[in-house]
């Protein structure tokens, strides 16, 4: 879970308000003493964190909490509110050009992701219907020119390269050229990075800003290196003035420390978060978004949303039908797991379920390989067999077993939970016939 540690010892500490009848100062700041512990321990910046609990306890103490029906809530409330404004209030949009091609100038230390992530943003673009252009820039990193071709292919997003024997200046300024000639509208500029912070690489930085003048300068740092990413952003934001925030390997960030203070420190916003390694997990940020899912109230948007990009509508309503009449097959459940996986890992998906908080997901097993395990078994199948289960038999049941490389009994649960599934869609079409006769509600699927 992104933030595991924090959202456990924000939720624990915030849960034992939610009963309280009635709280008093020293109550709240008990609480605050906790959420500032907790803060630290996640490795957020002393001054962000010493602000923030500030500010809470100001207006926890105050009249909207302390003559509230339930004051527990609206501490709550107002730690949401103020994890929100932390993070940046509202989503950040890039600035595209009004005359075309916006420039995005990409850049970073060593190993923060940057090459993927200019193939990630250039194929979140070409995905909204923008032409983008990707730019090898990058003369001195060994390969850095092949890694950033073969995302470019990957991603189906043309790459612009001249070799490392011409200065990236020049690189740059080509492309633009080539861009207008070739209708490319995003020029997306994979820039040089360092294993440090040097002279050097600023003044390269700066010369290729000055002579393109891009319409953003985005700054890719790893989230799992924390107060790190800080002082990396605090340096190059100095130097370059930066638009806003890439933040890479969010998802395995259990801390949250570069996410909570990197708006405050650089008052830049997160535009970008990267969320895994393939080349589509990368989201836009949404600091209101992200505060629910740190206090376990979820994110009901961002679920509809990648619903809405990875479930097809015409197989969700054949679906339905299929469901309502018990012609739901093996063949359905495999094409339902397919969009399922294209949603993400279970947990992250989990996570955005209000309710469903750090402690639900600690004690829940959330195995993706167990989807593995579960299409290999149907995969084993023969299609009358997914068409029609109840003719698998004992001799049946060992074959599909030896040819998922899993065992009977994982052949036999899943039969189970299949026919279970089944029997309930049956009481649940009967449920709604009965309620129609009497003019009653529709069952919402």
């Amino acid at each position: 879970m992104i933030f595991e540690g924090l959202a456990e010892k924000l939720q624990n500490t915030l849960g034992k308000l939610k009963g309280k009848g009635k709280l008093s100062e020293s109550d709240v700041k008990a609480a605050m003493r906790e959420v500032k512990l907790a803060l630290l321990e996640a490795d957020v910046n002393f001054k962000v964190v010493k602000n923030f609990v500030k500010n809470v306890r100001e207006r926890a103490v105050g009249n909207e909490v302390m003559e509230s029906l339930t004051p527990g809530q609206q501490v709550i409330k107002i730690v949401n509110e103020e994890l929100t404004k932390l993070m940046g209030e509202t989503e950040s949009k890039i600035n595209f050009s009004s005359s075309p091609p916006t420039i995005i100038m990409m850049c970073g230390l060593q190993g923060a992701g940057k090459t993927t992530h200019t193939g990630k943003i250039g194929s979140m673009l070409k995905n909204k219907g923008k032409r983008p252009l990707l730019v090898a820039c990058d003369i001195y990193r060994p390969a850095a020119i092949k890694q950033l071709q073969v995302v470019g292919e990957k991603v189906e997003v043309p790459v612009f390269a001249m070799g490392d024997k011409q200065d990236p200046v020049n690189i740059a300024k080509a492309s633009i050229e080539h861009a207008k000639k070739h209708g490319n509208d995003v020029v997306i500029l994979d820039t040089a990075g360092r294993l440090h912070i040097d002279e050097d690489l600023m003044t390269e930085l700066q010369n290729i800003k000055s002579e393109v003048q891009p319409n953003e300068i985005l700054l890719v740092v790893d989230a799992m290196t924390g107060q790190d990413a800080v002082n990396v952003a605090e340096n190059f934001n100095e130097k370059l003035d930066v638009s806003g925030v890439v933040l890479t390997k969010l998802d395995g960030d259990a801390r949250g420390g570069a996410a909570l203070s990197i708006r405050a420190v650089t008052e830049k916003p997160i535009k970008f978060v990267g969320m895994g390694e393939k080349l589509d997990q990368l989201e836009v940020f949404h600091p209101d978004r992200m505060a629910s899912r740190i206090l376990g109230m979820g994110d009901v948007l961002s679920l509809i949303e990648k619903a809405q990009e990875n479930f097809d509508a015409k197989k969700a309503m054949d679906l339905e039908k299929k469901l309502r009449t018990q012609q739901f097959t093996f063949d359905d459940f495999l094409d339902q797991l397919e969009q399922m996986k294209n949603m993400g890992p279970l947990d992250q998906i989990l996570e955005m379920i209000p309710g469903v908080g750090s402690k639900q997901l600690k004690n829940l097993s959330v195995d993706d390989k167990e989807l593995v395990k579960i299409e290999a078994i149907i995969k084993s199948m023969t299609k009358k067999e997914r068409q029609d289960p109840s003719i698998i038999n004992g001799s049946r049941r060992k074959r599909i077993a030896e040819g998922s490389g899993t065992k009977i009994q994982d052949v036999n649960k899943l039969l189970k939970q299949f026919k279970e599934t089944r029997k309930m869609m049956k009481k649940f079409s009967g449920m709604e016939k009965s309620m129609k006769k009497r003019g009653g509600f529709k069952l919402p699927f």
